[in-house]
């Protein structure tokens, strides 16, 4: 019986050991999601085109043909970072100002699974089927290219990402659709709550950055919103907001120029850093 238990268990230590020294603890890896302002408006400033630092990674949520990436492997994180259709986006800055900020054997690791036009309910998992029944063919299109399920599509490439590293916080970026939603933070609360569940993660180690709208020093076409967005952390203790006053938009009032998405971007990572402290101060 001793050598039957030896011989079941000894190729499982074996592969949790490897599973454990492949995982590096200085891989800092966000998961990202939302609506098109996270996705990033279409267009890429000629000085971003090339960006390319191997310290800041994204894990393609989807092919892109262009650019020779292939679906669930790391790349440079030269934009666009969503989907091949896409351009830059807060989540480009965010990663770009947190490893000029973070030790240089930091890495930061970003995955982004977004869909133009959304509501939150397209990431409640439980509810998603019926309100991607009735969207638009365009949106249809796009939720296709996630197979179908973008919420499972971002678990699934979170569960990859946690082979490499380690997740260290989770983006948000989306209200616009869900604009005057009086139950929208209960929904985030939901969505988050799962993510964290799905992946095995814990509310205190994994904070939650949501960031606001295009502001009403802006003209934001649902500045409103914002109001409802401030009002996360009263749900979720463990949310943090990230201001949007100052960034500038695009004539839509909805979307954000590259400065904006630059400015916001860099707020989130203003944001995320102490709590980054905090976490290495308790592991000391």
């Amino acid at each position: 019986m001793k050598k039957l238990l030896h011989r079941l268990t000894f190729p499982a230590l074996l592969l949790f050991a490897a599973t454990a020294f492949a995982r590096d603890p200085n891989l800092y890896v966000f998961l990202c999601f939302g609506q098109s302002n996270m996705e990033g408006f279409p267009g890429i400033p000629d000085e971003d085109k090339t960006f390319a630092d191997p310290r800041l990674q994204v894990l393609a949520a989807v092919d892109f043909p262009a650019m020779g990436r292939k679906q669930g492997h790391w790349y440079p994180a030269t934009p666009p970072l969503c989907r091949p259709s896409t351009g830059v986006g807060p989540t480009d800055y965010f990663g770009r100002s947190l490893i000029a900020h973070l030790p240089a054997n930091v890495r930061v690791g970003v995955v982004n699974v977004s869909v133009a036009g959304c509501k939150i309910e397209l990431f409640d998992k439980d509810h998603f089927q019926s309100y991607a029944a009735t969207a638009p063919s365009w949106m249809k299109d796009t939720i296709a290219v996630y197979g179908g399920n973008p919420y499972q599509r971002l678990v699934e490439m979170g569960r990859l990402a946690q082979k490499k590293g380690v997740i260290r916080g989770i983006l948000l970026h989306q209200g616009e659709s869900n604009a005057d939603d009086r139950e929208w933070a209960g929904k985030v609360k939901t969505i988050y709550e799962n993510l964290l569940h799905d992946l095995g993660l814990s509310a205190k180690d994994v904070p939650l950055l949501a960031g606001e709208l295009v502001a009403a020093d802006q003209q934001g076409a649902v500045a409103g919103m914002n109001a409802l967005i401030d009002d996360l952390p009263k749900i979720i203790p463990t949310a943090y907001v990230v201001s949007a006053a100052g960034c500038a938009s695009r004539p839509d009032h909805l979307h954000f120029t590259p400065e904006g998405y630059r400015k916001l971007g860099e707020r989130y990572a203003e944001t995320m850093l102490p709590l980054l402290s905090q976490k290495q101060a308790k592991n000391k």
